[in-house]
């Protein structure tokens, strides 16, 4: 596959906390970059508007993510949407569940959140959904498969495009794997595969345990990473070269999605020069 197509237009995961750091690196971004906003616990419902509001402000396509289990009302969703269209001008959302094992309202899952009807109705017109090419904490393979054709089904019915974006793995082969099983499937549409951005060790460990995304050995090692140097710090070259070389056409449309673990600028900064070491043409 072009490298260049594969590193162009990549999208960025970016706490509200995180906007500044996104503000210092902006100029080296495309502008128009979809910059992903999670939904965490610690952050309310202003400053993920506030997030969305400056993220949309830098010249970038602002993503917030809501979470099913979280979210207490119809009416809480209803407003956060139509606040997220008519001050940020969104037009990307990402629907998760979410951790809670009980919901906190009526929605049980992120397929509820869709079927609710209020994203095409406020004028969403990309709806993301996640993919896992690692194993779930909860959905055994077959499920998960099952799951998301039906999830990327009801949001093509209501008018909306679905976008994949997988959580991140280490292991460029297991990524591959499952794109070449979700085009077998007749599951056609873009995906965005997750990547750590560069960061510590020990960083990338303690967050692959927190996702549930599979570190053993062989992984690290496929990743680059030597267990007797766990003070250090590494960076997805391996794994983003060895996806490049098994990527061809029937994969689709796969573009990157950078996890920043460790820093907004310190990813943009590595991918800058990626970009540059493999003579790609900066945005």
């Amino acid at each position: 596959m072009n490298m260049n197509h594969l590193m162009d237009g990549y999208s960025l995961e970016v706490s509200a906390k995180a906007i500044p750091a996104l503000a210092k690196a902006a100029s080296r971004i495309a502008p128009g970059s979809i910059i992903s906003i999670p939904y965490l616990p610690n952050e309310d419902d202003e400053a993920r508007l506030a997030a969305a509001r400056a993220v949309r402000a830098l010249g970038f396509t602002p993503m917030p993510h809501l979470a099913a289990r979280r979210i207490t009302s119809q009416a809480e969703l209803e407003s956060f949407i139509h606040r997220a269209v008519t001050e940020a001008g969104v037009e990307h959302c990402f629907v998760i569940a979410g951790d809670p094992a009980t919901p906190k309202g009526p929605f049980p899952d992120s397929a509820s959140l869709i079927e609710s009807g209020l994203y095409e109705r406020a004028g969403i017109k990309v709806l993301g959904v996640g993919g896992h090419p690692d194993d779930h904490p909860v959905m055994d393979v077959d499920h998960r498969w099952e799951v998301l054709e039906q999830k990327c089904q009801s949001i093509a019915r209501r008018g909306m495009a679905p976008l994949i974006v997988t959580q991140f793995t280490f292991d460029a082969d297991i990524a591959l794997a499952w794109l070449a099983t979700l085009r077998e499937r007749g599951i056609n549409y873009p995906v965005r595969l997750g990547v750590p951005g560069p960061a510590g060790i020990a960083v990338l460990a303690r967050y692959a345990a927190m996702c549930g995304v599979g570190a053993c050995a062989s992984m690290w090692s496929k990743y680059g990473i030597s267990l007797g140097k766990l003070l250090g710090t590494a960076g997805p070259e391996h794994f983003v070269d060895r996806l490049a070389a098994g990527l061809t056409a029937g994969h689709g449309d796969v573009r990157l999605h950078f996890f920043p673990f460790g820093g907004v600028e310190q990813s943009v900064k590595w991918i800058s020069e990626y970009r540059s070491h493999h003579g790609l043409s900066q945005h």
